[in-house]
């Protein structure tokens, strides 16, 4: 069996991995990369008989469109419909390509390869990590993951029931040089939020990713536990309608505390695309909240919005009270080398704006190492390579059995 990382050996995004068997070639991800200067991979000369994507973030599946014509890409369904929400909000074309879906836990036969997806806790939902057999061998890419989140027990059933007889670990690094000491877990999280709003004098905003289910589950129980109301915009509210093909149990816009503010441009994104939305913006409205309802008594709501969400928080500013801006993301997206996020040098002058009360309430989306350490040795592998990280080199003061591979490198598992 052969294993070549093409990127994400000695970086954090963009990963790509290719493992070939006999006749049969895969792809594990073709991200694209999270940093400016690094050259993503040219998949399009990657030829395989299949590409497995771990989750819907863009470092993991954003050079899709690349690959060669008719190559079958393999995917959680959920997954694939939130990256077709975002594409259809950036007035882009849903991806015309060749999917085919798969399920938690149960095999799937590709050519020579026998692949299992396992679904894991991450900051994306319906995120997975991959076992793959083939001549007798048995891999285990971890994709992203962690056990802090509200979906840990899966991080646990893996440390506690182990896969067996693991050959070669893909274990993403992320966390190596950082920690969760802030915010442990969601739960702490949660307990900010909440001890921000409940006595608020102004409207709140919350600063995430629509993406992040359980960072929306924890500003909605926040909410509930201050009376407050929670104000989403048209996309996360479609976000959310996508989660109900899957679950029943998360907040969406007809639950009683939940109310939606559209934008013109997001209500033009609904008009123009009525065979893709159905009926979604005629039940969204019964669900409204207008900008008058949120300046009559702003000190009722919080307002869950990204970064470009700053020409709101600015006509709530001019008040007797501060404006709580809730920043719940990775904080080095306000260090002023992040300008493709718009609206991020807006969010970092909140910092320092005596009109805001700045808060920061995040836990990463990645396993620490502690975490880390407890997944290597419960599956025990022959081979650990460090993957989706910075810090390669140092994986073998923590870990037995660490191969470094390098980008490119061409490596026989036999």
């Amino acid at each position: 069996m052969q294993v070549i990382i093409h990127k994400g050996s000695h970086e954090i995004g963009g990963t790509c991995i290719q493992i070939s068997s006999g006749k049969t070639t895969i792809l594990l991800d073709v991200g694209l990369p999270l940093s400016a200067d690094s050259r993503p991979v040219d998949v399009s000369r990657l030829a395989a008989d299949a590409v497995l994507i771990s989750h819907s973030h863009r470092d993991h599946f954003g050079l899709m469109a690349s690959l060669p014509p008719g190559t079958p890409i393999y995917m959680g369904k959920l997954g694939r419909r939130l990256i077709d929400a975002t594409r259809v909000f950036l007035r882009e074309e849903r991806y015309a390509l060749d999917f085919h879906e798969f399920s938690a836990w149960k095999p799937t036969t590709i050519g020579a390869f026998t692949i299992t997806p396992y679904l894991v806790d991450h900051s994306a939902a319906d995120a997975y990590a991959f076992l793959i057999e083939a001549e007798g061998k048995r891999l285990f890419y971890s994709g992203d993951l962690r056990s802090h989140g509200r979906k840990g027990v899966l991080f646990e059933n893996l440390v506690k029931r182990p896969i067996r007889d693991i050959d070669m670990l893909f274990l993403e690094g992320t966390m190596l040089h950082r920690n969760n000491d802030l915010f442990p877990d969601e739960k702490s999280v949660e307990d900010m939020i909440l001890e921000t709003i409940q006595r608020q004098k102004n409207i709140s905003f919350l600063l995430s990713s629509s993406q992040n289910i359980d960072r929306i589950v924890s500003t909605y129980l926040a909410c509930k536990n201050a009376g407050k109301l929670l104000v989403i915009d048209v996309y996360t509210a479609w976000v959310l309608e996508q989660l109900l093909q899957v679950s029943q149990s998360t907040p969406n816009m007809n639950w009683p505390a939940m109310r939606v503010f559209a934008t013109h441009s997001q209500d033009e994104r609904l008009k123009a695309n009525p065979e893709y939305f159905g009926d979604f913006r005629k039940r969204l409205y019964r669900r409204g909240v207008k900008r008058e309802e949120l300046h009559a008594t702003p000190e009722s709501f919080l307002y869950f919005g990204k970064m470009s969400s700053f020409r709101l928080i600015d006509e709530f500013k001019n008040t007797a009270a501060p404006v709580n801006v809730i920043y719940s993301q990775w904080l080095r997206y306000l260090d002023g080398n992040h300008s493709d996020y718009f609206g991020s040098d807006r969010v970092s002058a909140c910092r320092r704006d005596p009109a805001v009360n700045f808060v920061y309430a995040h836990t990463s989306g990645h396993a620490p190492v502690e975490d880390l350490e407890r997944l290597a040795a419960a599956l025990n592998p022959r081979k650990l390579v460090p993957i989706h990280t910075e810090h390669g080199e140092d994986f073998s003061k923590i870990f037995a059995n660490v191969v470094t591979l390098n980008d490119g490198q061409v490596f026989v598992l036999a």
